[in-house]
């Protein structure tokens, strides 16, 4: 808890079990109030060991992809009281003792949003970040800057920090189920004028963290100019996206339980 306000960190998993012990042993248990692991179907035995270190843990009976494991992440992390909410990857890549610092910016008032930034500093390219995915990253934030009006150093990071507000105003359950999500959701924040921090992350790749193949990231790029140009068309009244307009979109919290398999 920061200044009377209940942490959560979610953990968005999947074949993640090599990986979990060490991210949660940097996980600062002495603020952060509850840990949530939602396991999207995993074929590995992420699940037994989330439990094995008291984690609430979430099994998702099919996959529904990055994206939709993070709207019960989210829907999650809200039923059970967050104020301030953490979504760090479970695959050891980013640094779990930055929590502290990102839901201390949120606790301060001065941001509802918190990214843990790849590209502040010099740690993407020296912690492995293939140099394709690197120039693909300043391309794509080079033009999301323009056309969302915004100054951040990078959209694709994995370890963000939000606050209630803006979990429960986001039409969350209109973006995408796959890899998209994560930057519909961070145009949404902008359509909603959120105050959107960020702080600088060493990153590591190797051979047990999650990344996706050089397919898989074209058609995610596609879909991020797509969401960054359909948000300028909104602003100038040329189209009525429902990731921005639909507010009977927003996370339904109550149907959490009927969506996922809880243990007990």
């Amino acid at each position: 808890m920061i200044d009377g306000l209940r942490v959560a960190v979610v953990l968005p998993a999947y074949n993640a079990g090599l990986t979990l012990l060490r991210t949660y042993r940097e996980i600062p248990l002495d603020i952060v109030d509850d840990v949530i692991l939602i396991d999207d179907a995993s074929k590995d035995d992420t699940s037994e060991v989330a439990r094995s270190l008291g984690i609430h843990t979430i099994v998702h009976v099919s996959n529904r992809g990055y994206g939709g494991n993070q709207k019960t992440c989210y829907r999650a992390a809200l039923e059970r009281g967050a104020d301030i909410v953490v979504m760090l990857h479970p695959d050891y890549q980013y640094s779990p003792k930055l929590v502290l610092p990102m839901a201390s910016m949120i606790a301060s008032g001065h941001y509802d949003v918190v990214l843990a930034s790849r590209i502040l500093g010099k740690g993407a390219l020296a912690g492995g970040m293939p140099l394709y995915k690197y120039i693909a990253n300043r391309a794509l934030t080079l033009v999301e800057n323009l056309l969302l009006g915004q100054k951040l150093s990078e959209y694709h990071t994995g370890y963000r920090a939000w606050s209630r507000k803006v979990l429960e105003t986001l039409p969350l359950e209109a973006c995408s189920d796959d890899f998209v999500f994560d930057n519909q959701m961070l145009a949404q924040t902008a359509w909603f004028r959120f105050n959107t921090g960020e702080i600088s992350c060493p990153t590591r790749y190797f051979e047990e963290a999650s990344s996706i193949n050089f397919r898989r990231s074209c058609i995610y790029g596609i879909g991020v100019l797509k969401t960054a140009l359909t948000y300028r068309l909104a602003r100038w009244g040329l189209a009525k996206p429902a990731i921005f307009t639909d507010q009977t979109a927003r996370l339904r919290i109550d149907t959490a339980a009927n969506e996922a398999v809880a243990p007990q």
